[in-house]
């Protein structure tokens, strides 16, 4: 009996390895390993809290954009956010990590994910995103199910990724808590 409950004591804590802002985030999620998480704020407002899982843990943001395989950014929404509003942030945090070039090289996936974003109207309070990177390019999932078509190329994924971890993050200790430094 006692082996038991220690069982279901062990199975329960290990998958919940992160909690940010009362929100559980797994220590695996497929295959992948969280590698930190983190709380986006907006003034005294608390958006979304964020996990990045990768095929092993890295520490230094040049080691994840050069990790091969496959990677996740799971958002779990805290607040509603308009779609446009979300979407606008991701570009923005795109701007201020990329060239003018860069930026309009990336201009027709860029409204690819607006549209993505667009189709969901509004990012509600519970709601969980994803962005993986697979072969085939960036999925996203809304509450589990695709949303829109693949998104190509590994350089757009980085390019995303660096609104998070690029030299202009759009937050610092946010950046520091997905590169799985303790705050």
């Amino acid at each position: 009996m006692v082996s038991r409950v220690l069982l279901s004591f062990l199975v329960v804590f290990s998958a919940a390895a992160a909690e940010v802002a009362g929100v559980k985030l797994p220590d695996e999620d497929q295959k992948l390993v969280l590698n930190g998480a983190g709380l986006r704020k907006r003034a005294f407002f608390q958006v979304y809290v964020i996990g990045l899982y990768l095929p092993e843990k890295k520490t230094a943001a040049a080691e994840v954009f050069g990790l091969p395989g496959a990677k996740r950014v799971l958002i779990h929404m805290m607040r509603d956010v308009d779609a446009e509003q979300f979407s606008g942030a991701l570009t923005d945090g795109m701007k201020d990590n990329l060239s003018e070039a860069e930026m309009k090289g990336f201009e027709p996936r860029i409204k690819q994910l607006s549209g993505i974003m667009a189709g969901m109207k509004e990012a509600k309070k519970g709601m969980r995103i994803t962005l993986d990177w697979t072969p085939a390019g960036t999925a996203v999932t809304v509450e589990g199910k695709p949303a829109g078509a693949t998104i190509p190329g590994e350089d757009f994924y980085r390019a995303l990724l660096k609104v998070w971890l690029g030299d202009k993050p759009v937050q610092a200790d946010l950046k520091a808590a997905l590169l799985g430094e303790k705050q």
